[in-house]
C-alpha cells in the first residue's frame, strides 16, 4: 500500500540518555522520509550527547559511552539534520510525547530554529492504543505478523513503525471508531490531515503537555494549580507565574510557546489600553470671561496710567524707600534687676538644691 502524501512524512526515531524531555539527549536518530513518490530515503545518525549515558538506558538501546566517544555533537549535525526533514510532516510511535520534544529541544539548545508552523504529526502509537492499546513489538505482530529484529535500534524500530502504518490504514478502512463522547466516525484513512486530527486528540500547545488547547482554540494549563485555567487568564490575575515558568526545569519548547503567548497578551493590553485613552473625554479648559458690553473692563483692575510705578506697602509713605529690617531701631533692654537672698531661696525650693 502506498501512503497518500501531498509532501513528504518523515518518521523518526531518538534512542536517548534517558525520558526527562527538558534534560536527556539523544544518541541516535533515524529518519525514513516517504516520499509523495512512494520512494523512501532513509537517514541514521549517532550522536555524542555531551553528557555519560546512564546504564539503565544502555541496556535498552545498547548504545554505550564507547560506542558515541567519536561521534559528533548534536550542534555539530542539527543543520544536517533540519534540512533532511525539510518541509515533511512528521510521524512517530509516540513522538507527540516524547520524540518530538527532545527533538525540539535539541535544535533549540543547537541554535537552529526548526519551523514546526503547518506542519502535521502523526503519532502512530495513538492509533494503536487507541484501537488496540499494546506497545510497538505486539503491534508489529498484530498488523504485520512479524517480529522486530534488533528491537530498541532506532532504525529497526523507526521501520516497523512505518510497516505498523501502512498495515493500520489496510485493517482499519471504513471501520468505526466511537469517542468518549459517543461520536462514531472512520478516523483512519490515508490521509494525513484525518491522521493528524485522529492523534492529536489533546491537541498539546508544546508537545511537552504542560500546556494544551481547549475546545474554544484557547491555551489552558495542564498541570499544577492552574490545571484548566487559560494562560491569559492567570497572566491577568497571577503574572509572576510567567516569571516562574521561565526560570523553572521546563523544557525550553514549553518556555518558547508561553513566550509567544505572553507577548501575545501584553500586546492586547498595550492596545486595550490605548483604546481606552482614545475613547476617553478631554477635559473641558477653563471658561473665560465673557465681555458683554464694549466697555466693559474685568473687575478689580486699574487704568494703566493710573497704577503707580512702584506701590507702597500700607506702613510707607509714597515716594520714601522701604525701610529694610537692618534699619529697625533696636529693641530697649530692660535694666538689670540685682539677685537678692529671697530670689535664691525660691530657686532652691524649685530645683530641690
Amino acid at each position: 500500500m502506498k501512503l497518500n502524501l501531498i509532501r513528504p512524512l518523515a518518521f523518526f526515531d531518538l534512542e536517548t540518555t534517558g525520558v526527562n524531555v527538558g534534560a536527556d539527549r539523544i544518541v541516535e536518530i533515524a529518519i525514513l522520509k516517504a516520499m509523495p513518490d512512494g520512494s523512501e530515503l532513509i537517514k541514521t545518525l549517532r550522536i555524542h550527547p555531551e553528557m555519560a549515558i546512564p546504564l539503565q538506558s544502555s541496556l535498552i538501546h545498547g548504545i554505550y559511552d564507547e560506542h558515541i566517544a567519536d561521534s559528533p555533537k548534536f550542534k555539530e549535525v542539527a543543520a544536517e539534520v533540519a534540512e533532511f526533514i525539510g518541509d515533511a510532516d512528521l510521524a512517530g510511535y509516540n513522538s507527540n510525547r516524547f520524540d518530538i520534544p527532545v527533538l525540539l529541544e535539541e535544535f533549540l539548545r543547537a541554535g537552529v530554529d526548526f519551523d514546526m508552523t503547518d506542519r502535521k504529526f502523526v503519532d502512530v502509537q495513538n492509533i494503536f492504543h487507541q484501537m488496540e492499546q499494546r506497545t510497538l513489538r505486539a503491534a508489529y505482530k498484530f498488523y504485520c505478523d512479524k517480529d522486530i529484529i534488533n528491537a530498541h535500534s532506532a532504525e529497526a524500530d523507526i521501520t516497523a513503525t512505518y510497516h505498523v502504518l501502512l498495515a493500520q490504514l489496510e485493517r482499519y478502512e471504513n471501520s468505526d471508531f466511537e469517542d468518549k463522547q459517543g461520536n462514531i466516525s472512520q478516523p483512519v484513512k490515508n490521509d494525513i490531515d484525518a491522521l493528524h486530527a485522529f492523534t492529536n486528540m489533546n491537541k498539546p500547545v508544546d508537545f511537552a503537555g504542560r500546556m494544551v488547547f481547549n475546545e474554544d482554540g484557547e491555551e489552558v494549563f495542564n498541570f499544577g494549580k492552574h490545571k484548566n485555567k487559560t494562560v491569559e487568564h492567570v497572566f491577568d490575575n497571577e503574572p509572576s507565574y510567567y516569571a516562574w515558568m521561565k526560570q523553572g526545569d521546563f523544557p525550553l519548547y514549553t518556555k518558547k510557546k508561553l513566550e509567544e503567548i505572553w507577548i501575545r497578551w501584553n500586546k492586547k493590553k498595550d492596545q486595550n489600553r490605548a483604546a481606552k485613552v482614545a475613547a476617553a473625554p478631554r477635559s473641558a479648559e477653563p471658561a473665560r470671561p465673557v465681555n458683554t458690553a464694549p466697555d466693559a473692563k474685568p473687575a478689580n483692575t486699574v487704568p494703566a496710567a493710573s497704577k503707580p510705578a512702584n506701590p507702597a506697602r500700607p506702613d510707607q509713605n509714597p515716594g520714601q524707600p522701604r525701610k529694610s529690617f537692618q534699619q529697625q531701631p533696636p529693641k530697649k533692654e530692660k535694666p538689670a534687676v540685682d539677685v537678692t537672698n529671697d530670689m535664691l531661696e525660691q530657686l532652691k525650693m524649685k530645683f530641690g538644691k
